[in-house]
């Protein structure tokens, strides 16, 4: 169990951490003595412990010499909610339902009642991202494996997943697996398929409007998977130098940004009429891995993560946001003590998690800097993931929830007004 927490709570650092243990022996040794536990009711949170702070006061931060527009936040935890199984790895949100992907199971509570509507995938290995795309939820697993499952519908009307498919689909690796051009050294003495991963997938982006799926591994690639109609790897590119933590998709000029273990962030686009990917630009100011990264709706400021507790605010060269060639450094958030494990946008902030247990909301914009408007307390072990969602009115500005190794999900409200108003 310690060792499990150790790398879940510091990301990937490099090959031979993990490599001399095979997933399934970390997963058997991560999941004893559970069988007692029990999933906990809703639970309104009683200990509403925090730090709010303003943007002009925030001790903790050091970053950007020009402080953010003053704004006022009020914040509480509204809800805590338990899993069978301890350590949240992933959390994903669709329609009014919440995915928590725990290291047994992934569990689905609905997200106005908070209550559990379904379990499944027991004993599939540990979930390290989910995404969704026309009706199919996609899960990525230590395991090497993409999961494809669907929603249906009980004859008690209950909801109910279904596993459909699993990447790269059996006609996939038919297919390919007859011609020895196909395959690739993954290992010293070892070859596989090209369509396939050789270590733990550790993060999916999807663009619905491609119907695009691309996928992120330990194994140091990506691969571009098409998801609108016959599942099928479509190309695999060898991205990094060790580990690949991280990836967004914009989706608006179907730009690429992966962030690895090996310090870099890459850029890369596939040029009209060409087959292939092309690298844009490579962009390293990380003392140490990237563990996350995030991006603004209109894909014109990219925010990264890293071990060296470091947010890092990313504009492009020019004011139409294509030149990608010359990416600089607009903004440093500090404050975090511990390595940044996930970050989102949401509402016109950014939020992140972290190894210090805390998860805390930036505010910045071009001009003016950023900061850090308020810490949220209250988890006893590494925040791996968040999920934001925007309120249904102007007294609720957004919900957060946040995903932690201790096995709680926490649910918080957070109000964000601009003193000026």
């Amino acid at each position: 169990m310690e060792e499990i927490q150790k790398w879940l709570a510091n990301g990937y650092v490099n090959n031979t951490e993990i490599l001399s243990k095979s997933p399934s022996d970390l997963s058997s040794s991560a999941t004893t003595s559970t069988s007692q536990e029990t999933h906990s009711a809703r639970t309104l949170c009683e200990d509403t412990s925090f730090n709010s702070l303003g943007s002009s006061s925030c001790n903790n931060y050091t970053g950007c010499p020009i402080q953010a527009k003053p704004s006022s936040i009020s914040h509480f935890c509204i809800a805590t909610l338990g899993t069978l199984t301890p350590q949240i790895s992933c959390l994903a949100v669709q329609n009014t339902t919440l995915y928590a992907a725990s290291i047994k199971e992934i569990n689905v509570f609905d997200l106005i009642s908070f209550e559990l509507v379904d379990a499944f995938g027991p004993g599939l290995g540990l979930v390290k991202s989910i995404a969704f795309s026309d009706g199919k939820i996609f899960t990525a697993h230590q395991d090497c494996k993409i999961r494809v499952w669907k929603q249906v519908i009980t004859s008690s009307s209950k909801q109910k997943h279904q596993l459909i498919s699993t990447l790269p689909t059996f006609k996939d690796r038919l297919l390919n697996c007859m011609f020895a051009k196909n395959y690739v050294q993954v290992r010293r003495h070892k070859r596989q398929l090209w369509i396939q991963h050789a270590d733990a997938v550790s993060g999916l982006a999807v663009n619905n409007d491609a119907g695009l799926m691309y996928s992120v591994s330990w194994d140091k690639s990506f691969k571009i998977w098409q998801i609108s109609s016959d599942m099928h790897c479509l190309e695999s590119v060898r991205a990094h130098s060790d580990a690949v933590n991280a990836i967004i998709v914009n989706p608006l000029d179907k730009t690429i940004y992966t962030g690895s273990a090996d310090g870099y962030i890459k850029v890369w686009r596939k040029p009209d009429g060409r087959k292939k990917h092309q690298l844009l630009t490579a962009i390293a100011k990380h003392k140490s891995s990237v563990n996350a990264l995030a991006l603004t709706r209109d894909g014109s400021i990219l925010c990264s993560g890293g071990g060296d507790k470091k947010i890092l605010v990313w504009e492009k060269g020019n004011e139409n946001y294509q030149n990608h060639d010359h990416m600089f450094v607009s903004c440093c958030l500090k404050g975090h003590g511990g390595p940044i494990l996930c970050l989102v946008h949401v509402n016109g902030v950014l939020i992140s998690g972290s190894s210090d247990r805390t998860v805390r909301i930036w505010k910045y914009g071009k001009g003016f800097g950023g900061s850090c408007l308020a810490v949220l307390e209250g988890h006893s072990k590494p925040v791996k993931s968040l999920v934001g969602i925007p309120g249904a009115d102007l007294n609720d500005s957004l919900r957060v929830f946040s995903g932690s190794l201790d096995g709680e999900i926490r649910a918080w409200k957070v109000i964000i007004s601009d003193e000026s108003d």
